[in-house]
């Protein structure tokens, strides 16, 4: 019998990556890996946001990097938003302009390095991810039905 063969769900895709949802030091460690770096490209976008006056591109971009970084924050579809936002911090930080300065290009660097790590790595274990996709434990009774 031949069957046809699927694509792959979004749960057997984030369970591919991730083998373990790390707790304790790690799953902190992650977790304020997470938080910082979110918080750091929200807080850009909104500001971004704010000058924007009639770039569409660039308010999108910045709209982008928040709604990643919220994404991020909560740590749902890790991988996926984690790379996200970093193409959406390179498309605003890396167009050299006047008003860029060379400590916002260090910062720039970071938070984008940061973001590819956490795509890398995963969520951690205090996550939405985990949540949904983290592995279960199944208890098997060993009452029969009635």
């Amino acid at each position: 019998m031949i069957r046809a063969r699927r694509g792959p769900c979004i749960v057997c895709c984030v369970r591919r990556y991730f083998s373990a949802f790390p707790d304790g030091p790690p799953g902190f460690g992650l977790l304020l890996l997470r938080v910082v770096t979110a918080l750091t490209a929200m807080v850009y976008g909104v500001a971004r946001l704010g000058g924007t006056a009639g770039a569409t591109l660039e308010a999108g971009g910045a709209a982008l990097s928040i709604a990643a970084g919220a994404a991020v924050l909560v740590g749902i579809f890790t991988p996926g938003t984690a790379l996200t936002l970093a193409a959406a911090l390179a498309w605003l930080w890396f167009p050299f302009r006047a008003d860029t300065l060379p400590s916002d290009m260090r910062m720039a660097v970071l938070t984008i390095a940061n973001a590819v790590a956490i795509a890398l790595l995963g969520p951690g274990a205090f996550s939405v991810d985990a949540r949904l996709f983290g592995r279960r434990e199944i208890v098997i009774s060993r009452q029969p039905r009635p």
